[in-house]
């Protein structure tokens, strides 16, 4: 997915910051998932950095070279009061506030005296992470050089929600959890892919070998006994009762 992101934005944005980005946003999310919170942070205010000279660029034709000083208030301020209907409102308004939001949490919260003895780097990186996504789907759709449909995949799929327990090795997703069996196995794939889905080969592949035998019993039974998941066209995809099942049931918590 990453990769479709990559060439889809430098069509119309520079490389560099593209790839500078991208990058952090990759660091953002695996630090998440090792549950790195400082460096997660870190790793934002550098997604921050490349995401406003990519608004700079677009807005006034040139941007602050990487590697020298970037001044974000001097930035949003300018971006603001660029006059309305000459830039979109996300441009002017939405990802400058909350740029500055991911921003301020890498630069000023570990200043703040907190008295009350509860660690908040947890709550704050994940607020870095659906920040990151937002900001990042938000860019492909002012910027994407795909069509329409193809945009709104890509968007659909940053935004959703990932398991800890499920790595995508690109596009084979494996489970973490060894105890697992198929039922297991199957409702936490089909809840990282969300609305792309998965083919039935893709899903038996995920499996143990041990458990491939009866996949299609297995399916069938989440599928119409449970209706947790849903065929259609040849894809697999969780369904919301599925989903809040997942949610519910504890199964996504890391051992």
């Amino acid at each position: 997915m990453i990769e479709v992101v990559r060439q889809g934005l430098e069509q119309k944005l520079p490389k560099q910051l593209v790839s500078e980005l991208l990058e952090a946003y990759g660091e953002v999310k695996s630090n998440y998932y090792l549950n790195k919170f400082r460096p997660n942070e870190v790793e934002g205010g550098r997604f921050c950095e490349a995401a406003f000279r990519i608004l700079e660029e677009q807005a006034f034709g040139k941007h602050t070279s990487i590697g020298k000083q970037l001044d974000t208030e001097k930035l949003i301020a300018r971006l603001q009061n660029i006059p309305f209907g000459q830039q979109s409102e996300s441009v002017r308004l939405h990802l400058p506030r909350t740029l500055r939001l991911i921003y301020d949490i890498r630069n000023k919260r570990d200043a703040a005296h907190l008295a009350d003895g509860i660690d908040p780097n947890p709550q704050d990186a994940t607020f870095v992470v659906a920040a990151c996504d937002w900001v990042l789907a938000e860019l492909v759709r002012l910027y994407h050089s795909i069509s329409p449909q193809e945009a709104q995949k890509i968007v659909e799929n940053i935004i959703e929600r990932k398991s800890l327990v499920v790595q995508d090795f690109d596009g084979f997703l494996k489970t973490l959890k060894p105890s697992w069996g198929p039922r297991e196995r199957l409702l936490a794939t089909l809840y990282q892919r969300g609305k792309s889905g998965a083919t039935p080969e893709e899903l038996a592949s995920w499996l143990k070998p041990s458990q491939r035998a009866n996949i299609n019993r297995t399916l069938g039974y989440l599928e119409h006994e449970n209706d947790l998941i849903i065929l259609k066209d040849n894809l697999y995809m969780i369904t919301n009762r599925g989903i809040k099942y997942v949610e519910g049931s504890g199964i996504l918590t890391p051992e």
